[in-house]
């Protein structure tokens, strides 16, 4: 049967506080509980032992409890941390899918701190990457992209963001660039704001003076040569350009890039 979250003596601990009107204490107590309902479950999965999810459930009621109480005195950042806690649990019990959920939330909870938005919005896009949704991927860090350049502080007679905006944005930029390599979207099908990104890397349209300036020299030609390269369909340079890009990307760039390198040996419609 699936545990009763107020038939525990913690669950009547929130209650007592609820009773008191203490919103303060039932978010804590509600809290404690989810994490111990939690900790059972990991437990449970690490003995390999037979369940039903029990704990999990029980976990995923406490959370969302303390996050709607939260929500209720007024305080968005408690409710969003929780909010994250819940997603990577989920994300480290091996569900991506359900984390997203949370992660959305999440970043709702934070538009006013952008930053942080961004952050829940780039766990967002990895879960969606992890269960071979890339077209939802690409969706988000083109949104988180847009999102850098209009909250963003930028230098003064340029468009580009500073900070940590500015690393968002270069980091969203290469990310785009590969899962377009990998979906391949025909032309008829290629949205206005993506075919003005594959236009940067394009040679006849190379003009120095115009280079994208959040990434490094180095970074944008070795990615200029892979869309060339996919364009061409030279699987043997774009090898080449993997090893030469590896150091420069992060481990999940490095998984799309080999995703694209895989697509390009042995065509199966990956990404589509």
């Amino acid at each position: 049967s699936s545990v009763c979250v107020f038939h525990t003596p913690i669950g009547f601990f929130c209650r007592c506080e609820q009773t008191l009107f203490n919103a303060p204490g039932e978010a804590l107590a509600l809290t404690d509980a989810a994490r111990l309902f939690l900790s059972s479950e990991k437990e449970i999965r690490a003995l390999q032992a037979p369940g039903f999810d029990e704990h999990l459930q029980a976990a995923l009621n406490c959370y969302s409890f303390a996050i709607k109480v939260y929500i209720e005195m007024n305080q968005p950042v408690m409710s969003a941390s929780l909010c994250l806690e819940l997603g990577n649990a989920l994300k480290e019990m091996n569900r991506p899918g359900e984390a997203i959920v949370h992660f959305q939330r999440a970043a709702e909870l934070q538009t006013q701190t952008p930053i942080e938005a961004l952050l829940s919005m780039g766990e967002i896009a990895t879960c969606k990457i992890v269960t071979r949704d890339y077209d939802g991927a690409l969706s988000v860090f083109t949104e988180m992209q847009l999102m850098c350049q209009e909250r963003g502080m930028q230098l003064p007679g340029t468009t580009n963001p500073i900070g940590s905006f500015l690393d968002i944005v270069a980091k969203c930029e290469i990310s785009r660039v590969l899962l377009l390599m990998l979906l391949e979207p025909p032309p008829q099908k290629l949205l206005p704001e993506h075919a003005q990104t594959l236009e940067r890397y394009a040679w006849e349209s190379f003009d120095p003076h115009s280079q994208v300036t959040f990434l490094p020299e180095n970074v944008f030609l070795l990615l200029q040569s892979v869309v060339m390269a996919c364009q061409e369909k030279d699987t043997e340079s774009l090898k080449s350009l993997q090893t030469e890009l590896w150091p420069f990307l992060t481990a999940e760039q490095n998984h799309l890039l080999h995703l694209v390198v895989l697509e390009r040996i042995a065509p199966c419609g990956q990404g589509i």
